[in-house]
Formats: structure tokens, C-alpha cells, sequence
């Protein structure tokens, strides 16, 4: 049969969900259409028959897709094909991606390529990129695939104290939170999002409800996979020589023990070069002791050895001693250093280094010409903030090129713009675009939350008024059945040995940025209240040692930063601000060295380095569009004399008559006898008759003499 389609259907956030299987992409290993309200998306999976040879990781590919024809758009450009990722579609990759990857069973290799593409799209219909998820999660549950599931993703919003399963974009406008979170039946298995200050507690009452609803949708996938889920594969894990981990743990304990009292990061990892090549060394000379043959690849065995050794010490040692690598407690924050202004001629920046972990960051302050345009299925979109995050190789101690940006930066520079993001004022307090650069010199250790401290740092230091400064602290846990640590501010090999990655950010007042990816299949809502409240003390411990060099915004700009100052004119003399061809507005901003941006509200910004110009081309924008104001002095050039009098120029091409009666005190027979063509005099405005005839006074201001023959 070529159609042999099968539907379900769950109302989940008060909108009905369909999941469809079995008429699309039947060559796939499994493919399911998740619709709706208008929106859908079809999620496809292709999986390696065999594992490549000599492969010994997990190579999973989650790809996320727009199709600009699911909204009825054309893609603005020049290219009208949908080509390489957007940073939206990476980000959705990366969300869709951690939380599957610890449910996939252990020694599995095969490649596995999970694709979402959105083929429609209708405004305040379902969410696509949670859509793509719940997809991605079904298409494994049925497919014949090893995966630990069910799982599912729910996002939640918050709008006047309520939480909101699945918020259009419009509900999430008036949200006080939005938050993405994953999940199997038992357990959490990441989080991410943003928030307005929030506290820890409703963060937690907001992720304790995505997850009940997640377990709503877990009954769903139970259904799908009694019906039409397939038989999984057989498959078999490499088995580990037990020989060679037991002798070489009794051989060299001591040893990695010694590595992992090492504080310094360059003096570690050149300790765990030297273990690993005394480990080689001893399996090449005599194999057979640690059952391995002489065609074994010695080097890779080593490697794997010294990484199972210091993976169980390291862990012993926390769940047992509560002892951390060079012996720091669990919740003790590394030593802070920071500074700002340290780029002298830049808008604002900042250095902040945490251990070693260091975080250059500059700010860049303009006007409408620095925002960000980003052309998706939901339209065309302006950013006014927005944060650049760059981790060269030098930063971590490698000899590398730098080739540009990949998909980790993308992500922890995402973070570190949702924290700030929170702590920006508003448009209509602080008009301008702000761009944030944040500069990885070193890293061990949650170098996204060293760059919300740095940004943080830098932005005050430009002047901006942020509602308070912004820290971030990353979280570890090291399990073992029951037992569990919580880590404060983890290095890059509790990161890497450990089972949980938790960064949370905020204010005093609260958070304003969360993300948790995990390891293994999953944390309990106890662990992560706890993990929580030990954040805002490591948080709280990092805002005060940042206070030390600068607790707020500086008043005003630094010399050189373009500033802005607004007007607002009649919506129907806008065209007369503009002129024909925008002949008018371009000779201002050409003349005073300005640029000028009109809104359809009849708002005017003026953005320029020099305020005193500012304020004159708002002046004679004012007296353009509405005429002098009666009284008032002028600095005018004369244009043109006649012999009844002479006519000047307050403002290019808006000229009032001086009449001879007016230059001076005395009787006045030839006016070139005291004014000549060109020159600047200062003069008062009498009258603006009916019809716009404006008559002006030297005398009233200041009387001319005669010039000398």
C-alpha cells in the first residue's frame, strides 16, 4: 500500500497537536508530519546501517529547516534559494540536539542525521521549533533506532502571574518569561531561556510545568510506538577490556592522582600529557599484561585509559571527600579580577577574568544604521542589541587558525545576549543600537558566563543605563546512583568529566537567562532546586566582586560616542523634512555632519558625535518646517540687497526682508554703504504675515555702522 498513514492527536497547551506517520518519506528510517493550527513540520531520520570503521564517537546531526515557502515568502537578497543556516535555525538545531544525545545508549556509533523542516507556517498557529522537537522525539520512539525515550519539549511563557504552555510570539511579547524545556517521564533534560528578573522560585514552578506537560505527551509517544513503532535493531556495544582498565588503574592511580592536584590549566594538561605517555610507553612494553596484542593502536588505548582513570578519581573524590581538583570547595568561585576602559578609544570595555578564564568585551554604541536585519518565515526583524562572542584556539592554549564562527559560539554568545538583553532599558529611555563584543582570551570554565560579566561590565562603562549589573555562574553535579554533589563555577574538566552543564544568569533582583544540559538520562526537580539556590550565591558573590571596579552606568558618554536627541514633528510635514528625493534631509545631515532617521509617528532621531550640531540642526529642521518663532535672533546670511533693504537667510532658502529703516539708527540711503552679499549678521524676527512674508531687524539686535571706503 503506498499510503498508510496513521495519526495522533493530543491537545497540548490548548491546541490540538497531530502527529501523522506513515504517507510521507517512507525510504527514511522513520518520518513523522507534526501539525498544528497551520503550522507543520515534517521530521525525518536516516541512521547508519554499521558503525564506520575505526570510529569511537557518536556522530548525531540534528538539522533544522525554514522553507520560505511555508509562510507564502519570497527570501530577501539576492538569493532566493534557502542555502546555509541562519543563526535562528542553529540555535533551533542546538536546542533540538542536547537534550536526545544522553538518551541514546552508551557504545552506540552508528551515524544518525534527525532533519525538521518546516513546510508551513501560519501566525499564531503552533510553534515550529517546538513542533520540530516533539517531532524529533517521535521519529526515534517509532523508529527501529536504540533510544531511551519517550521524551518531549514544551515551552513556557508567563503573562500577568500565568503560565502558558506553548505562547504564540504575540502572548510572548507581554511574557515575563520564555522558556524552552525538555524532558523524559522522570526527569529533566535541559533547559533554556530568559526571563525578566524572575526569582529562583517561579523559575522552578515555571519548569516543574513544562515538564507535567511533557509527561502528557510521553503518554502520546507510548501510544505511537505500541501501533506502529518498529522492532529496534540489534547492535553491539565495543566491550571494554576489563584487563587493561583493572591493571592500569593499579599502575598508575598515584600518578593521575598527582594530576589532579595541579591547579595551574597549562601545568595540568601538560601532567595529563606526560600520564598518558607513560601509559603508552607500558602498554607497548608489554601488551599481554594489560590484554592487548602488538597490532594495538597504543596511543589511542592510552588516551582512553587516561581519561577513564582521572573520570572515576575525580568523581570519587567529589562524592566521597568533597574535594575538587587542587582541592577548592564545592562551592567556592575561583578568584575574580576585572577592569574597564581598558581600550582607550572605544565606547565602553571591560576585562574580566574569572580563574582562567578571561573575557575581553567591547561595547559599540549608534543609531539605526548598526541594527541588525534577520530575514525569516515570521518576516523581516531589526535588532537594536545584540552580542558578538568569538573563542579563537589561542584561548585554550592551541595552535590554531581561527575560521570563523561555528555553532558552539553562536549558541554561548546567544546566552550571553539573553542575559543582557534583560537588563537593557527601554527604547524609548535609551534610543540607540548597541552592539556587544565579547573576546575570549582564555577559557577554562564557562566562558559565556565570563562574557555576561564582562558585557555587563562594559556596558556600564559606556554609559548604558542598565536596570542592574549581570552576572553568570556555571553549575556542575557529579552523580553516582543516589549520592550527588552540586559544583559552583566549573572548570573545563568538571565540564568534561562531570554530568551536568547549568549556567545561570541575572541580576540581584533575579534571573535573566538559564541553560542546563545534562549527560546522563536526566535530573530530579529536587537536584535542581537546589542547584538553583546555590547559583544565586555564587551569582550574588560574583556581582560584588564586579562592584568593586564599577556598580553602574557612567553619567554620559565617553568624547567621541555618537549621541542621540529626538523631535517629533506633524506625520504631514514629514515629506517637507524629507524634500524631493530627500534632497532636504540629505543636506542636513551632509551640512552638520548628522544622521537623521523619521519614523511614521512623525519621531525624529538625530545621531551625531557633536551636540552642539545636534542641536542646531534640530532648530533649523523646526524653523523649516514651522517657521521663525517671533522674537527670537538668528545668525542669517545676507543674500541678496536691494535698495529698499536686504534679504537674509535664516535658514538655507528661508529668507525674510530687512528693511533699510531696520539696519541702522541713522537714515540708511544705500544699503551697500553697510551690508555686502554673503555676510553673516545677526538679526530678530518683527513679523510672519498670512502669507508667510517674514520681516526681520538688525537694528533691533545690534545697529550697523557705515563701513569705512
Amino acid at each position: 500500500m503506498l499510503n498508510n498513514k496513521k495519526e495522533f492527536k493530543l491537545n497540548y497547551g490548548g491546541k490540538e497537536v497531530t502527529v501523522e506517520t506513515g504517507r510521507l518519506a517512507k525510504q527514511a528510517d522513520a518520518a513523522v508530519l507534526v501539525s498544528c493550527e497551520g503550522t507543520q513540520v515534517l521530521v525525518t531520520l536516516g541512521c547508519a546501517p554499521e558503525v564506520n570503521d575505526g570510529q569511537d564517537f557518536f556522530p548525531l546531526l540534528v538539522d533544522y529547516k525554514e522553507k520560505f515557502y511555508a509562510a507564502g515568502k519570497f527570501l530577501g537578497g539576492f538569493m532566493k534559494r534557502e542555502g546555509r543556516p541562519s543563526n535562528a535555525e542553529i540555535l533551533i538545531m542546538r536546542l533540538i540536539d542536547r537534550p536526545l544525545r544522553p538518551l541514546f545508549p552508551e557504545g552506540f556509533m552508528n551515524e544518525t542525521v534527525l532533519m525538521a523542516q518546516v513546510v508551513s507556517v501560519k501566525e499564531g498557529g503552533g510553534d515550529p521549533e517546538v513542533l520540530a522537537g516533539l517531532g524529533a522525539a517521535a521519529t526515534l520512539a517509532i523508529s527501529n533506532v536504540p533510544f531511551n525515550g519517550p521524551m518531549g519539549y514544551a515551552k513556557v511563557g508567563r503573562v500577568d502571574g500565568q503560565f502558558i504552555l506553548n505562547p504564540t510570539k504575540k502572548q510572548l511579547v507581554s511574557s515575563d518569561l520564555e522558556l524552552l524545556v525538555a524532558g523524559s517521564e522522570n526527569a529533566i533534560l535541559m533547559v533554556e531561556g530568559e526571563s525578566n528578573q524572575i526569582s529562583e522560585a517561579d523559575m522552578l514552578a515555571g519548569i516543574i510545568f513544562g515538564h507535567e506537560s511533557i509527561k502528557q505527551w510521553c503518554n502520546l509517544v507510548h501510544t505511537m510506538t505500541k501501533e506502529v513503532g518498529k522492532k529496534k535493531r540489534e547492535w553491539t556495544p565495543a566491550t571494554p577490556n576489563a584487563v587493561l582498565m583493572q591493571k592500569a588503574s593499579e599502575d598508575f592511580n598515584s600518578d593521575a592522582r598527582s594530576v589532579l592536584a595541579v591547579n595551574v590549566k597549562q601545568d595540568r594538561t601538560a601532567a595529563t600529557n606526560g600520564l598518558r605517555k607513560k601509559i603508552k610507553e607500558a602498554l607497548k612494553t608489554n601488551p599481554s599484561k594489560y590484554g592487548l596484542t602488538e597490532d594495538t593502536d597504543f596511543g589511542k588505548e592510552a588516551a582512553k585509559v587516561t581519561d577513564e582513570i582521572l573520570y572515576k578519581l575525580m568523581r570519587a573524590d567529589i562524592i566521597n571527600e568533597n574535594k575538587r581538583i587542587a582541592g577548592r570547595g564545592l562551592n567556592v568561585v575561583r578568584q575574580i579580577e576585572t577592569e574597564v576602559s581598558v581600550l582607550k578609544e572605544v565606547h565602553g570595555s571591560s576585562l574580566f577574568t574569572r580563574g582562567e578564564t578571561q573575557v575581553l568585551a567591547a561595547v559599540t554604541i549608534g543609531g539605526k544604521e548598526g541594527e541588525q536585519m534577520a530575514d525569516s518565515i515570521h518576516g523581516v526583524t531589526f535588532d537594536k542589541f545584540y552580542l558578538h562572542y568569538a573563542m579563537p584556539p589561542f584561548s585554550v592554549g592551541e595552535a590554531k587558525g581561527y575560521r570563523g564562527v561555528g555553532r558552539r559560539e553562536i549558541g554561548h554568545g546567544n546566552l550571553a545576549e539573553r542575559a543582557l538583553k534583560k537588563a537593557m532599558p527601554t527604547q524609548d529611555i535609551f534610543p540607540y543600537t548597541v552592539r556587544v563584543a565579547c573576546e575570549v582570551l582564555e577559557s577554562n570554565g564557562s566562558s559565556s558566563m565570563g562574557s555576561v560579566c564582562s558585557g555587563s561590565m562594559a556596558l556600564m562603562d559606556a554609559g548604558v543605563p542598565l536596570v542592574g549589573p549581570v552576572a553568570g555562574v556555571a553549575m556542575g553535579l557529579i552523580k553516582e546512583g543516589e549520592k550527588y554533589k552540586i559544583l559552583t563555577d566549573i572548570l573545563g574538566d568538571e565540564d568534561h568529566l562531570g554530568d551536568m552543564d547549568f549556567k545561570v544568569a541575572g541580576t540581584a533582583n533575579g534571573i535573566t537567562a538559564i541553560q542546563m544540559d545534562m549527560k546522563i538520562a536526566g535530573i530530579s526537580e529536587q537536584i535542581f532546586k537546589e542547584a538553583l539556590a546555590q547559583a544565586k550565591e555564587g551569582r550574588v558573590h560574583i556581582l560584588g566582586e564586579m562592584a568593586k571596579t564599577i556598580a553602574k552606568n557612567r553619567e554620559g558618554f565617553k568624547t567621541g560616542v555618537p549621541q542621540i536627541k529626538m523631535f517629533k514633528i506633524a506625520p504631514d510635514k514629514i515629506g517637507a523634512l524629507i524634500g524631493p528625493g530627500g534632497k532636504n534631509i540629505k543636506g542636513l545631515q551632509e551640512n552638520f555632519k548628522v544622521t537623521m532617521d523619521v519614523a511614521e509617528d512623525g519621531t525624529v532621531k538625530v545621531l551625531g558625535v557633536d551636540v552642539a550640531k545636534i542641536d542646531e540642526v534640530i532648530a533649523l529642521a523646526d524653523m523649516q518646517l514651522n517657521g521663525p518663532k517671533i522674537g527670537a535672533v538668528y545668525k542669517g546670511t545676507v543674500v541678496t540687497i536691494k535698495e529698499y533693504g536686504a534679504f537674509v537667510d535664516i535658514v538655507p532658502g528661508l529668507a525674510g526682508l530687512v528693511h533699510v529703516s531696520e539696519i541702522a539708527d541713522e537714515r540708511v540711503n544705500d544699503v551697500n554703504e553697510y551690508l555686502t552679499e554673503g555676510e553673516l549678521v545677526d538679526v530678530k524676527v518683527l513679523e510672519v504675515d498670512r502669507f508667510g512674508k517674514i520681516k526681520l531687524s538688525i537694528r533691533a539686535v545690534a545697529p550697523i555702522a557705515k563701513k569705512a571706503k
